[in-house]
């Protein structure tokens, strides 16, 4: 059925139709609507699941923690502060192998304080073995719910889908919730391999381990992320034979005459089209790149589609301090070894919630089809000179 929802609330309904049984929560701007809006659909029994409320975030995931290892599907969201908070648990749920699903709403780190969105909150996380997408609409949101559950559930890893905050989490759009009888058909119910039964042999997590076997453990997560890319690919297209509708790890909007390429993430990417769309008016030839995926990055997909242009520009709504944008970085490491790589060059924009605008997309492709930047950091829209 059609809903006109927030992207907020169509993370809400995409744990209901996933069948989410265990949520732990706890509030915080602008994440808050989610799990208000599932501790409604539990308490008027729309949603089967426990509804947890804990004290702070880093209970939150604690909570996530044991009621996965005791084998059931658990959710959870978060912003900001609190998914730094969360930080020590990030790392506990993926070396414990345990496929939690958590939204996070990018939110700008303070101080100073802000609730306004940039990537730097996620991206910060890159490393803590959880898988990332970033959502660009409302209805990728939602479904991207489901396929998380699906893909973490066979890999073994944890999953966090990302979304701009206000931007995308506060705006409604006509989404499609699907019935809860068909989202069973492609996610089934969720029967853990290992759990903390008794009766199924009481396995131990986090148990001590030496040199002798921690190595190995990591090559495992490795491994399983490798897997995990391959795997959220070929779920895609099951997906869209259920459902009809489809999100590439990389997908391309006019790229295919294009001789630029400006590679975007989040709601960046929808804008992004308009400013090509413009550009091309103007006689440049650039194509926009959406990446939906930071971990498992997708090298095969960006070396594919990188080949055989004159220039890339990359969009971060992030900053590594110290290097650069961290998509840009990203995608350097990827092209490095090939042959006929092109030219690629860095912007940040929009960080703490600065409008990112058609008229300065269509600046930043400017720059990428008519001249070199002298610099791996171009600052788009700073009022510093």
């Amino acid at each position: 059925m059609k809903k006109v929802l927030t992207g907020n609330h169509s993370v809400s309904f995409g744990a209901m139709v996933a069948r989410a049984e265990v949520v732990a929560a706890y509030p915080i701007t602008p994440q808050t609507q989610i799990v208000e809006r599932i501790s409604e659909l539990c308490a008027d029994g729309e949603m089967d699941a426990r509804f947890v409320k804990v004290e702070s975030e880093h209970s939150a995931m604690a909570a996530c923690i044991g009621a996965s290892a005791a084998g059931s599907r658990a959710f959870t969201a978060t912003s900001a502060q609190g998914l730094a908070l969360m930080d020590e648990m990030l790392h506990w749920a993926s070396h414990a192998r345990l496929p939690i699903v958590m939204s996070n709403i990018n939110r700008a780190m303070g101080p100073p304080w802000t609730i306004w969105t940039d990537q730097n909150d996620s991206i910060s996380r890159r490393d803590t073995g959880w898988m990332q997408f970033y959502c660009s609409s409302n209805q990728e949101v939602l479904d991207t719910v489901i396929q998380s559950f699906k893909v973490a559930e066979q890999v073994k890893m944890p999953a966090m889908l990302i979304l701009d905050a206000f931007v995308l989490s506060h705006t409604s759009e006509p989404v499609d919730v699907p019935d809860i009888e068909l989202v069973d058909s492609y996610l089934p119910k969720y029967q853990a391999e290992f759990d903390m039964d008794p009766a199924h042999g009481h396995p131990a997590y986090g148990a001590l381990t030496n040199e002798h076997w921690y190595y190995e453990l990591q090559i495992k997560m490795q491994r399983a992320m490798d897997e995990a890319l391959d795997l959220i690919v070929e779920e895609d297209k099951k997906f869209e034979k259920v459902f009809g509708r489809s999100y590439p790890v990389v997908e391309g909007y006019r790229t295919e005459d294009a001789d630029y390429l400006i590679f975007t993430s989040g709601t960046v990417a929808s804008t992004a089209k308009d400013a090509v769309d413009a550009a091309r008016e103007q006689g440049i030839k650039v194509g926009n790149v959406k990446v939906r995926l930071l971990r498992p990055f997708p090298k095969p997909q960006i070396r594919e589609i990188a080949k055989g242009r004159k220039r890339l520009g990359v969009i971060d709504r992030n900053i590594s301090y110290g290097s650069e944008g961290v998509f840009f970085t990203e995608i350097k490491s990827c092209l490095y070894g090939e042959a006929d790589r092109p030219e690629i060059h860095g912007f940040i924009a929009g960080l703490g919630g600065r409008d990112i605008t058609v008229d300065s997309i269509l600046e930043m492709i400017r720059q990428t089809a008519e001249q070199s930047p002298e610099s791996d950091i171009n600052w788009q829209g700073a009022k510093l000179a």
